[in-house]
C-alpha cells in the first residue's frame, strides 16, 4: 500500500531590493508629511499672533491640543491597524492632515484654529502604527535597519521643510496661501501613494496565533509585556530631549555664549540635518540587532557630553552651531537601533498595537517638556536647560539597556 505524499508549496522568493526600496520610499514620504504637519503653525506664530490677537501662550496651546489628541489616537489606531490593515488608515491620516492645513488657511477665529488642530492631531496619530507595521512585515531583516534609517531621515526632513517652505511663502503671499500650499503638498503625497497602492497592500494577520504572553490577556495581553512599557518610557524621554533642542536649547546657547541671532537660527537646522546623517550611519550599525543597545548608549552618551559642554564650557559663538551638529549626528546614530528594540519587544500579530502605545510616549513627552524646560528658561536657568537635556539623554541610555534586560527575563521565564 502506498501513501501519496503532498509536497510543501515552494517558499515565495525573497523580495527584491527594488520592491523593498519602493515600500521604504512610499512610507518615508508619508512620514515626512506627518512631521511637516507638526510644525504647520509654529513658524507662523508672529503672523497668527497679530491677526488673531492671541498671546504666545494661546498659540502654544494649539500645539498642546495637537499632541494630546495625537497621543490618544495613536494608542487607539494601533488596534485599528491590526484589525483592518495599515493602508486605508494611512490614506485617511494623510487626507485629514491635508484637510486640516486647508482648514487653518481659512480660519477666521481662534476657535477654528483649535478645531482644526484637533483634526490635524487625529490625522497625525495614525502614522507610527501604520509605518512600522508596513516596514516590519514587508522589509526583509537584512534591510530593516536601513528602512528605519530612511524613516527617521524623512521625519527630520519634514521638520526642516516646514519653516523653510512656510516662512518664504508667507513673506511673499501671506500665511493663508502658505498653509493652503501645505495642504496641497499633503494631497500630492496622498495621490502618489494611491497610484502605487499595490506596494502597500498587506493582509491582516489572524488574531488566533499569538505569543504566550499575548494569549493570557487577549487583545490587550501585550500590555503585560514589561518591555513594552520600558519602550514607552524610552520614547517619552526621547521626545523630551528632542523638544528641548527644538524649542529652547538654541536660545539658551545664545544667552550663555553671546551667539548672534543669525547663528542661533542655524542651530536647529544644523542639528536636524546632521541627525539625518547620523541615521544613515545608524542604519548600518543596526544591521546587527545584538548591538542596538550599545549603539544607543554610545550615541546618546556623546550627545549628553556635548550638551554639558554647551552648558558649562566657555566656547566661542561660531562653534555653537558646530556643537549642535555634532550632538545631532551622535543622537541620530541611535535612531534605527531605537526602532529595532521596539520591534523585538512586540508580539508578531500585535505590531500596530505595540507601536501605537509605545510611540504615544513621543506625544506625551512633547506635551510635557515645554512646561518643565520653559520654566527653567523663564527663571534664567540657561545652563540648567543643558543639564536637564544631558540628564534626559542619560535616562535614554538606561532605558535602552533595561528593555534588553526585561526582554531577556521574559524569554527565560517563558
Amino acid at each position: 500500500m502506498t501513501t501519496a505524499s503532498t509536497p510543501f508549496p515552494p517558499a515565495p522568493p525573497p523580495p527584491s531590493l527594488r520592491q523593498e526600496a519602493g515600500v521604504i520610499g512610499l512610507v518615508g514620504g508619508a512620514h515626512m508629511i506627518s512631521h511637516f504637519s507638526q510644525l504647520l503653525l509654529a513658524p507662523l506664530f508672529p503672523w497668527l499672533k497679530d491677526d488673531f490677537h492671541a498671546s504666545y501662550a494661546e498659540l502654544g496651546l494649539l500645539m498642546s491640543i495637537f499632541f494630546v489628541v495625537s497621543c490618544g489616537v495613536q494608542m487607539a489606531s494601533g488596534f485599528v491597524v491590526d484589525k483592518f490593515g495599515p493602508r486605508p488608515i494611512l490614506f485617511a491620516g494623510l487626507a485629514l492632515l491635508g484637510l486640516a492645513a486647508f482648514g487653518f488657511s481659512i480660519s477666521t477665529s481662534y476657535a477654528m484654529l483649535a478645531a482644526f488642530s484637533v483634526l490635524a492631531g487625529i490625522g497625525n496619530g495614525v502614522f507610527h502604527p501604520v509605518d512600522y507595521t508596513l516596514l516590519n512585515r514587508k522589509i526583509s531583516a537584512p534591510r530593516l535597519g536601513h528602512a528605519y534609517s530612511v524613516h527617521g531621515i524623512t521625519g527630520s526632513l519634514g521638520w526642516a521643510l516646514a519653516p523653510a517652505m512656510l516662512v518664504p511663502l508667507t513673506l511673499a503671499f501671506g500665511w493663508r496661501t502658505a498653509l493652503a500650499c501645505a495642504g496641497s503638498l499633503a494631497f500630492v503625497v496622498l495621490a502618489v501613494l494611491w497610484i502605487y497602492r499595490d506596494k502597500l497592500d498587506l493582509p491582516v494577520l489572524p488574531a488566533a496565533k499569538a505569543s504566550t504572553v499575548q494569549l493570557e490577556g487577549g487583545s490587550m495581553g501585550f500590555l503585560r509585556i514589561p518591555a513594552v512599557w520600558m519602550c514607552f518610557g524610552f520614547f517619552f524621554f526621547f521626545a523630551m530631549a528632542l523638544s528641548v533642542v527644538q524649542a529652547f536649547a538654541p536660545e539658551a546657547a545664545r544667552q550663555l555664549h553671546n551667539v548672534p541671532l543669525d547663528l542661533v537660527a542655524l542651530c536647529l537646522s544644523v542639528y536636524m540635518l546632521c541627525s539625518a546623517g547620523g541615521m544613515v550611519l545608524g542604519g548600518f550599525l543596526a544591521a546587527d540587532p545584538a548591538r542596538c543597545e550599545r549603539v544607543i548608549g554610545v550615541g546618546f552618551g556623546i550627545a549628553a557630553g556635548i550638551a554639558l559642554v554647551l552648558g558649562f564650557a566657555d566656547v566661542p559663538a561660531w562653534s555653537v552651531p558646530v556643537l549642535f551638529g555634532l550632538m545631532g549626528f551622535a543622537a541620530g546614530t541611535g535612531g534605527p537601533s531605537r526602532d529595532l528594540i521596539v520591534k523585538r519587544a512586540a508580539p508578531a500579530n500585535a505590531t500596530g498595537r505595540v507601536y501605537g502605545v509605545v510611540y504615544s510616549g513621543l506625544d506625551i513627552g512633547q506635551a510635557i517638556s515645554p512646561l518643565v524646560f520653559g520654566s527653567l528658561m523663564d527663571h534664567g536657568q540657561f545652563a540648567g536647560v543643558f543639564i536637564g537635556l544631558a540628564l534626559v539623554q542619560g535616562v535614554l541610555i538606561a532605558s535602552a539597556f533595561n528593555v534588553r534586560k526585561v526582554r531577556r527575563t521574559v524569554l527565560v521565564a517563558a
